[in-house]
C-alpha cells in the first residue's frame, strides 16, 4: 500500500465508537496489517488540553466561534504533528471523529453553517478520510448508556437529535465515502458489520491499486 487507508468512526454521544475502533484495530493486527489508532480532540499533548477545555462541564460560557476554533486548533495540531506521518508509516489509521463531526455538531445541530464549512476545507489541510463508519443509534438509548455527562454530552436532547439527523444528511451526500451502520444490534451482530464492511472495502482498495 503506498499510503495508509485512513478510517474514521463517527456518531452521536454513547454510539459505541471506542467498541468498535478497540474491535477494529484488533481485527486488522489479526490480519497482519499495521494499524495507528487516534483520537479528536486529542492525541497529542495541546490536543489533550484542548479536550479538557471542550469537554469540562465548568466552561458554560465558551462561546461556539470559540469552541469551533479549538476543535479546529487541536486537529491541525493532530494532522501536523502525527497523523501525517503515521499515513505513511501504517497500513491502516483510524481516528475517533475527524472533520466530520464539525460539520454536523457545529454546522448543523448549532446552525453555524458556512462559518463551520469554510473552516473544515481550511483546517483540514488537504486530509480526507478514505472510509467513514457513522454509528446510527436511536438517540435515547445512546445517552442512557453514559453515567457521567461532560460539556458537550450534557446538552438537550434536540441537540443530539438534530446530530443524529446531521449525519444521515452527511452519510446521503456522500455515499461513497461514508457508510452508515446500524448501531442498534448487539455487539456480536455489529462486529459482523464492520467486519464485512471492511473486509469489503479492503479487496475494492487492492484491486484498484
Amino acid at each position: 500500500m503506498a499510503r495508509a487507508i485512513f478510517v474514521t468512526v463517527e456518531g452521536i454521544e454513547g454510539s459505541g465508537k471506542s467498541s468498535v475502533i478497540s474491535f477494529l484495530s484488533r481485527f486488522l493486527r489479526k490480519k497482519g496489517f499495521k494499524v495507528k489508532v487516534f483520537r479528536e480532540p486529542g492525541s497529542t499533548k495541546i490536543g489533550e488540553k484542548i479536550r479538557d477545555i471542550l469537554l469540562d462541564r465548568r466552561n458554560k460560557t465558551l462561546s461556539p466561534h470559540t469552541e469551533l476554533l479549538l476543535y479546529m486548533a487541536a486537529r491541525t495540531q493532530l494532522i501536523e504533528e502525527k497523523l501525517s506521518k503515521a499515513l505513511s508509516k501504517y497500513d491502516f489509521v483510524i481516528c475517533d471523529r475527524f472533520f466530520d463531526s464539525t460539520l454536523v455538531y457545529q454546522g448543523y445541530a448549532m446552525k453555524m453553517g458556512e462559518i463551520v464549512d469554510k473552516s473544515v476545507k481550511l483546517f483540514n489541510l488537504g486530509v480526507v478520510p478514505d472510509l467513514t463508519i457513522v454509528l446510527d443509534t436511536e438517540v435515547t438509548n445512546s445517552l442512557e448508556r453514559i453515567k457521567i455527562k461532560d460539556r458537550i454530552e450534557s446538552r438537550p436532547v434536540v441537540f443530539h437529535r438534530r446530530l443524529r439527523d446531521g449525519y444521515r444528511k452527511l452519510a446521503r451526500k456522500y455515499p461513497q465515502r461514508i457508510k452508515l451502520i446500524d448501531a442498534e444490534k448487539n455487539l456480536n451482530a455489529l462486529f459482523r458489520d464492520i467486519e464485512s464492511l471492511i473486509t469489503k472495502y479492503i479487496w475494492k482498495t487492492r484491486i484498484k491499486r
